[in-house]
């Protein structure tokens, strides 16, 4: 399957992807727009009425991408990672984080990123994705992925009891996919279930497959984020779906970093399949940047021992794994972006590796320590 990277080079192009579902759209002419509409059919339309241009880029394939940008903890104001008072401070405002987002993407791709992350529950992620976009026409080199299954509900705020309100249903899917249609249309390449896990029944609903299946045969992959100790089993069972004879999640995004290691195994199986392995939280949330209160000191004193930052050794040792295709960098000041990105160019002696391999915590002390941790 060929995915599609789109610039779309004319404000014309609204009457193709109606700007607010709310007002334009139903929910289900949106869908219609991604599932009853040959994906060839949209190319030649949008190139015809919008001068779009495309080029085919890395998901089509297994290549690895390198590092990725992941917009959780820069488009909303409130997240679990350490350090965002004296990285945010005060500056929180919708404008003022979609500036600092701005900043973040500007200098991902200056850094050679080119996979850029969000979902809905993000706060305003894709919204201010899909700015950042229609401000650069000029790139068409970036693959887009998004995730729906989680609602933002934190209504900008800091000190609410409850964030986000998870929801696997058909209907969460068929609301959300319009939201995500309208913001991010036809440059929209990766769409995952937000934390898949067993216990949802996500895994186990043929009709939300049949949605689903819709969605991957017009050209969008299709996959599952997950979390908790249960990772392992998530992946596995995800890969063994499929709808009309084909796979149908083949794209996955899942927790792998120094700390917390069980999930490897699962993901060296994915990418045996053929599905894209997409490592989110590399710094562990930031246990594992330089300066954090809480990095196991054998992880510094290797860090210090091969004089490699602490955020690009964890990052560098994830772009080590031969399953990888992206390592998401999750930093929120364009400096800490850029330190991420280079970890591109950290390379790991096999021994030390192996090293590294043995830091892994128990995964649900691990899971039970970052359910643990506070918003702010």
């Amino acid at each position: 399957m060929i995915l599609f990277s789109w610039s779309i080079r004319s404000s014309g192009c609204a009457a193709a992807i109606p700007s607010r579902a709310s007002e334009t759209t139903s929910a289900g002419s949106l869908i219609s727009f991604f599932t009853a509409v040959p994906l060839r059919q949209i190319i030649s339309e949008s190139r015809t009425t919008c001068g779009v241009s495309y080029a085919a880029v890395g998901a089509g394939t297994t290549a690895p991408i390198g590092v990725g940008i992941g917009l959780a903890a820069v488009a909303r104001p409130a997240y679990i990672t350490s350090g965002r008072a004296l990285d945010l401070g005060g500056h929180r405002s919708i404008e003022e984080l979609r500036a600092r987002t701005t900043a973040v993407l500007d200098t991902a791709y200056a850094a050679g990123v080119r996979y850029l992350d969000a979902a809905r529950s993000y706060g305003r992620a894709e919204e201010f994705l899909a700015g950042w976009l229609a401000a650069h026409p000029e790139i068409d080199d970036v693959v887009i992925g998004s995730k729906w299954g989680y609602r933002y509900v934190g209504g900008w705020q800091l000190d609410v009891p409850v964030h986000e309100v998870k929801d696997h249903s058909l209907a969460a899917f068929t609301e959300q996919l319009a939201e995500t249609a309208a913001l991010l249309g036809p440059r929209l390449a990766i769409y995952h279930v937000h934390s898949a896990t067993l216990d949802t029944g996500v895994l186990d609903d043929t009709a939300l497959h049949r949605a689903l299946a819709a969605l991957r045969d017009r050209g969008v992959r299709v996959g599952v984020s997950t979390s908790g100790p249960g990772q392992p089993e998530a992946v596995l069972k995800a890969l063994d779906v499929e709808v009309d004879g084909a796979p149908l999640f083949t794209s996955i995004q899942a927790t792998w970093n120094l700390l917390e290691q069980s999930v490897g195994p699962a993901l060296a199986e994915a990418a045996a399949r053929g599905a894209l392995v997409i490592v989110k939280e590399g710094v562990a949330n930031g246990r594992l940047t330089p300066g954090a209160s809480d990095t196991p000191p054998r992880v510094v004193e290797i860090a210090e021992r091969l004089g490699v930052p602490l955020d690009q050794l964890a990052l560098g040792a994830a772009l080590a794994q031969p399953w990888a295709w992206s390592v998401l960098s999750g930093g929120v000041t364009p400096a800490q972006v850029e330190s991420n990105a280079a970890a591109a160019a950290v390379q790991l002696p096999e021994d030390v590796l192996a090293e590294l391999g043995e830091l892994a915590e128990d995964p649900k002390a691990y899971w039970s320590a970052r359910a643990s941790r506070a918003w702010s």
